[in-house]
Order: C-alpha cells, then structure tokens, then sequence
C-alpha cells in the first residue's frame, strides 16, 4: 500500500476548517485531481479521481472527531483510505494535515504510473491543491465563509473551475443555490471588494511602518549626535588634562616648596629661613633678623 500526505497551515479558526473539510462533494471545488464527490447517504459517498488514469471507489465516513479529524474508507472499488487531521495553533490559525493510503491499480497501468514517478508527481498535487485551500480561505471576506458558502474556495487549477468534473458532480452543483450565476456574481464583487479593502489596509500599515522607520532614524541621529559630542568634549578633556600633565612635569620645583626646605623647619613656623646662628647672639634672638642700628651684645668670657 502507498502512503502520501502534505500538510499547510491556514489562518482561520479550527472549527470553520473542520466544517469545510467535512463537506466531501466541496474537494472539487479546490482539489485538481478530485472530479466527483457525491453522496449515497449521510455516510457514504461515491469518489471519482484522475491521476494518470481515473478511479472510482464508494466510501463510509470513520473515525470523525469533531474539531479533530475526518476519515473515510473504501468499501468498493480502488482500496485507500484517509485521515485529515486538524491542530489549532492560536485563535485564527489552524494546522491541516492529510493522510492518504491506497493499494495500486494492478497491470500495465499501475506499473506506468510507479516508472513515471506518479508518487512524487501526486505528492506535489496534494500540497499545491491544500496551498490553494489555504489562500482562497484567507482572501475569502470576513464572515463570509462557511460550509454553505464554499464558492469561495474555487481557484483557477481546481477541477470545478476547469469543468472537469462527472456529469453527477455537475448535476449536483447545478442543484447547489450557492452556484447559480446570481451567486457567483456576488462572489466576485465580494471578492473584488475584499481585495480592494486588503490593499487600503496594506497601504496603511505600510505608510504606518514608514512612519514608524523615520521616527526610529531620528532617534537613532539624535542619539549619534549626543554621543559625537560626549566624544568631542571627553577628548578635550583628555587633552587638557595632558596638557596640564606636561606642564607639572616640566615645571621646575620651587626650592621653598621642596622637601628639603619642609625638613628644616618641621616644627618652626620660620624654619624657611636660612639659620645663621651667631655665637655673640642671645639664642632666643639668634634666628630673628637684626634691627638695623641694633647690634647684639657680646656675651662675657669666663
């Protein structure tokens, strides 16, 4: 048995996807390789695909969870089966994931299609025709999605849209009020407005962005400026203080200010001044510098 699967994320609620998904005779309308999807009952329904050759099958529903999964089996013709599979992943974006299982057509035809490489040829339809459910889902107007409006998911690959369904699926849609002429006529100025409101929208948020960049680059020039003057003032500051630095270390000392002349007068408020103690002198008037017209008395020798 072959299996295959793709999986695309769609930006819509769990629930609004589940809901489409679980309308089999919708898949033509955005599925290339699907030509018919009717139902016998609420469970069963006949399949008709076109995949290097076409097959038929009638399949039962299983295995269904609501807001979950959907699942059928076959139980006459071609033998496959299939699960889609469904994760939320936020509020507005869902996770789509399809499994397909089937055994091979026997004969020369089965064995063309497996030397052709229809395995990766029907892998690359499957995730193309879900990226088309993904987009019509997304550009669809607001509210205007739902089971009963699933017009909206037409592209131009889609086997509905090409004409290329089973005179049952034509008869079936013929029946369907959502694809009357009048209907898909709404449909397309719907969508024509809704793509006119998405490009004002985009063309808003990008002159919003736009602000956004300039208001960001003025910041970002003020806060150059500020530090280019940081920069100048704390080289001049640098500079000074070289300057200052330079000029302390070739300034010569001044000998009152030296260490030398701090030792001799450690403890003496004059001891600045040059000792010239005479013998002949008072001591207590030795250090003082005579009066002019004073003259120390000589001391008497014993």
């Amino acid at each position: 048995m072959v299996e295959h699967s793709a999986s695309v994320i769609v930006k819509a609620p769990v629930h609004q996807v589940y809901e489409l998904f679980t309308h089999f005779n919708d898949f033509p309308k955005f599925m290339s390789f699907v030509k018919e999807v009717t139902y016998h009952d609420t469970q069963r329904s006949h399949w008709v695909v076109k995949v290097v050759g076409q097959y038929e099958w009638d399949a039962v529903n299983e295995d269904w969870i609501p807001d979950q999964q959907v699942g059928w089996r076959s139980t006459r013709g071609m033998k496959n089966a299939g699960r889609v599979k469904f994760r939320p992943l936020g509020p507005e974006r869902t996770s789509v994931d399809v499994y397909l299982r089937y055994t091979p057509p026997t004969g020369p035809l089965g064995g063309l299609g497996e030397s052709l490489g229809i395995n990766a040829y029907f892998d690359s339809i499957l995730q193309k025709d879900l990226q088309h459910f993904a987009r019509m889902v997304e550009e669809a107007p607001a509210g205007a999605l739902d089971p009963m409006s699933s017009h909206y998911l037409f592209h131009q690959e889609s086997s509905a849209q090409k004409g290329d369904i089973t005179p049952r699926q034509r008869a079936a849609m013929a029946h369907d009020p959502m694809m009357s002429p009048d209907a898909m006529t709404a449909r397309q100025q719907k969508l024509s407005q809704e793509q006119e409101r998405r490009k004002l929208l985009q063309a808003e948020r990008e002159a919003e962005r736009q602000k956004q960049r300039e208001r960001e680059r003025q910041i970002q020039q003020e806060r150059e400026t500020i530090l280019a003057r940081e920069s100048i003032k704390r080289r001049q500051e640098e500079a000074e203080r070289a300057v200052a630095q330079q000029k302390a270390e070739t300034t010569p000392l001044d000998p009152k200010h030296s260490y030398a002349a701090w030792a001799r007068g450690l403890g003496d408020r004059d001891g600045t001044r040059v000792r010239n103690p005479d013998i002949g002198q008072d001591p207590m008037t030795a250090r003082r510098q005579a009066r002019p017209g004073i003259i120390a008395k000589p001391q008497p020798t014993e």
